[in-house]
C-alpha cells in the first residue's frame, strides 16, 4: 500500500501523482512523508519524476539486497537499515527499509511489513505538529523505533546462550553442538546489521549536507552510542559461545581420553592373561604342569592374580 501525509494540509494523497507530490512541496512549509510498500511497478518512475531521485539509488531501493550504507546525493541522503525479527526454528529474519531524506521530504521504500515504521506513521499521522515538520525529528523517531527492537532479540539471544551453557555441564547432549553453531549464526547475521548501520549514523553525524539542524545530532549521537553498545554486546555473546564450544570439545576429549584408558588397561590386563593361557595352552609332550593334578586351578589363580596385581598397580598409579 502506498501511503503519502503531508504537512500542512490534508493527511493523506490520493491518488498519489507527480502532480500531487509537487504540489505538496510547493508549499512553503510543506513536508511530505511517503511509504511504499510493497513498491509497485509505476513508483520507481513517480519518484524519479516527482522527487528527483537518481537512478541508481533508485535500483538500489526496489532491489533490495543492499548492505546497510549511507549515499550522499546533492540535495537529499539514500539510507538503507534494516529491521530485525528473531525465531529459533528459522533463525534472524531481516527486512530492508530504504531511506530518502531531504529536507522537506521523507520516503520509505520496503519491500515488508515493519511494525515499528506502522507505529511511527500512526503516531505521526494521527497529529497536528506544532510547527513545521523537521526530517531530523522523522528520522530520529523512525530509526529509534528500529533500534528499540534489537535490545529484545538480542536478549532472547542471551537467554539461549546462557541455557547452553547450563546445558555444557549437565550431560551427554547430542543437539548441544547445533545449538551453538544456530546461535552464532544469528549473531554472526545480527552483528553484519548493526556494525555497517553504527557507521551509518556516524556518516549522518558529520552534517554533509544541510538537511538536519544542530540540535539533531544530540539524537543522531545517542542512536550511534546505543548501536555502539548493541555491538559490544554481540561480540560478548560470540566470545561466550565460541568459549562454550571450546569447553565442549575439551570435554568430549576428555571423555573419549578416559575411555581409552580404561580400554588400554583392560587390554593389557587381559594380555597378562592370555600369555599365562597361551603358555600352559602350549602343546607339548613332555610338560611338568600336565601331570600335575592341581595345575588347572594353579594357572585360573595365576591368571587372577596377575590381573588383581596389574589392576592394584594401575590404580596405585592414578591410572584407573
Amino acid at each position: 500500500m502506498t501511503t503519502a501525509l503531508i504537512w500542512p494540509g490534508p493527511r493523506s494523497i490520493e491518488p498519489v501523482t507527480p502532480e500531487a507530490l509537487q504540489g505538496a512541496l510547493a508549499q512553503v512549509d510543506g513536508f511530505l512523508w511517503m511509504d511504499l510498500c510493497p513498491p509497485k511497478e509505476g513508483d520507481r518512475e513517480l519518484l524519479r519524476q516527482a522527487l528527483g531521485f537518481h537512478p541508481l539509488a533508485l535500483e538500489d531501493a526496489f532491489r533490495a539486497r543492499e548492505r546497510p550504507k549511507l549515499d550522499v546525493y546533492p540535495d537529499h541522503y539514500f539510507l538503507v537499515f534494516y529491521a530485525v525479527d528473531y525465531d529459533p526454528e528459522n533463525g534472524l529474519l531481516r527486512v530492508p527499509i530504504h531511506l530518502f531524506i531531504g529536507s522537506r521530504y521523507l520516503v520509505i521504500v520496503r519491500p515488508g511489513a515493519i511494525p515499528a515504521v506502522e507505529e511511527v506513521a500512526a503516531r505521526w499521522a494521527g497529529r497536528e505538529p506544532p510547527g513545521p515538520v523537521a526530517p531530523g525529528s522523522l528520522t530520529y523517531t523512525l530509526l529509534d523505533a528500529i533500534i528499540d527492537r534489537y535490545f529484545p532479540i538480542l536478549d532472547r539471544i542471551a537467554e539461549e546462550v546462557e541455557a547452553i551453557e547450563e546445558r555444557l555441564f549437565a550431560g551427554s547432549d547430542g543437539r548441544l553442538i547445533e545449538g551453538i553453531f544456530q546461535m552464532r549464526k544469528a549473531l554472526l547475521e545480527l552483528r553484519r546489521v548493526v556494525a555497517p548501520e553504527r557507521e551509518v549514523i556516524n556518516l549522518l553525524l558529520r552534517r554533509e549536507l544541510p538537511i538536519f539542524k544542530p540540535e539533531d545530532m544530540a539524537y543522531f549521537q545517542d542512536l550511534y552510542d546505543r548501536l555502539v553498545r548493541l555491538t559490544e554486546s554481540i561480540d560478548l555473546y560470540r566470545d561466550m559461545l565460541s568459549g562454550a564450544l571450546e569447553s565442549y570439545l575439551s570435554l568430549q576429549s576428555n571423555r573419549l581420553n578416559e575411555i581409552v584408558k580404561v580400554l588400554t588397561i583392560a587390554s593389557i590386563i587381559l594380555m597378562a592373561d592370555a600369555l599365562v593361557a597361551g603358555i600352559y595352552g602350549m602343546n607339548f609332550r613332555y610338560m611338568p604342569e600336565l601331570e600335575w593334578p592341581w595345575g588347572y586351578p594353579m594357572a585360573l589363580l595365576l591368571m587372577a592374580g596377575v590381573s588383581v596385581g596389574l589392576a592394584l598397580f594401575f590404580r596405585r598409579r592414578g591410572w584407573l
